[in-house]
């Protein structure tokens, strides 16, 4: 998430975006069998490989499908298009890849970001591909391979907003994040951080989804939005001047698409990131959506840095 998103996001408004993903966000039936399909321009073409395909459990080959879960108001990993319910974004093109190579189809649903991970343990799904932080304490749940290193960053109204350059900086203000999020998390955590130094507390607003923290933010309930960078600079970028990021991006860390644990999935996902890599594929999608500064070159499984 160290990039700063390119022009050619711009091509979405910002209202449409967040009333399109409000809608899907409650409606959990919504999904995409293509991916991005044709609402996504970042047209690519991947043919099924032997070896990769091989690799997949049988039960999940028998489904012919691969079910990728995300929690799709996190714009432009994953969010609803124009037509309300088709889920797109890099997560969602990055799906459509690997099950392709795998030779299956990939249907991509909308779902809550804090019951994907409950999900795949139960069984529901067998991807989670929603921006997830590749975490140690998330690897005790589930297994994650790398395919993205991504920041955290602040964001607030263009207008009086506060400047914060580090999370010593959020002392005393209302910060809203999304619920589940390493940025809810750390939110939390700063402001024991902030008492025990004896400074005011953070009062952190927990939402369900990222369009609740841009709704807060624009109506004046909180002093700031807390998500990775991607989606705090697209919201910054399609809010017509009205929010802006302050601050540096803080605590770089790798993106990993969840599975369950030992589901046999790591091998031939992390072989399918390998070869989308290798053939340029990778490149496209992440360069499409704005996010050629979050792609990395060594993905491998379980790689969380803490």
């Amino acid at each position: 998430m160290k990039s700063r998103l390119t022009a050619l996001i711009a091509v979405i408004a910002f209202a449409a975006v967040t009333v399109a993903a409000g809608c899907g966000s409650s409606n959990n039936d919504n999904s995409s069998s293509t991916g991005g399909g044709t609402l996504t321009a970042a047209s690519f073409s991947v043919q099924a490989d032997p070896a990769i395909a091989g690799q997949v459990p049988a039960d999940v080959k028998s489904n012919g499908s691969l079910s990728v879960a995300a929690d799709a108001t996190y714009a432009p990993d994953e969010f609803i298009a124009s037509d309300g319910k088709t889920v797109i974004g890099m997560d969602a093109d990055l799906a459509k890849a690997i099950a392709d190579l795998m030779g299956l189809t990939a249907t991509v649903t909308n779902q809550p970001f804090d019951s994907i991970i409950p999900g795949l343990s139960a069984g529901k799904y067998d991807l989670g591909m929603s921006s997830f932080t590749d975490t140690k304490d998330r690897e005790k749940t589930v297994d994650f391979v790398t395919y993205a290193s991504a920041g955290e960053s602040f964001f607030v109204n263009a207008d009086g907003g506060p400047t914060i350059n580090s999370l010593d900086d959020i002392c005393g203000l209302k910060i809203g994040a999304e619920k589940g999020t390493t940025e809810a998390d750390d939110a939390t955590a700063q402001s024991k951080t902030c008492t025990d130094a004896g400074k005011p507390a953070v009062s952190v607003s927990v939402f369900p989804d990222e369009n609740g923290v841009n709704l807060a933010l624009s109506s004046g309930r909180i002093d700031a939005g807390f998500a990775d960078t991607p989606p705090a600079a697209y919201a910054v970028k399609q809010s017509d001047g009205k929010f802006k990021l302050t601050g540096p991006s803080i605590a770089n860390a790798p993106y990993g698409i969840a599975m369950a644990k030992d589901s046999g999935l790591a091998q031939p996902v992390l072989a399918a990131i390998k070869a989308l890599m290798a053939d340029g594929t990778y490149s496209k999608i992440f360069d499409y959506w704005g996010l050629s500064g979050a792609k990395i070159s060594n993905p491998t499984i379980n790689g969380a840095i803490d």
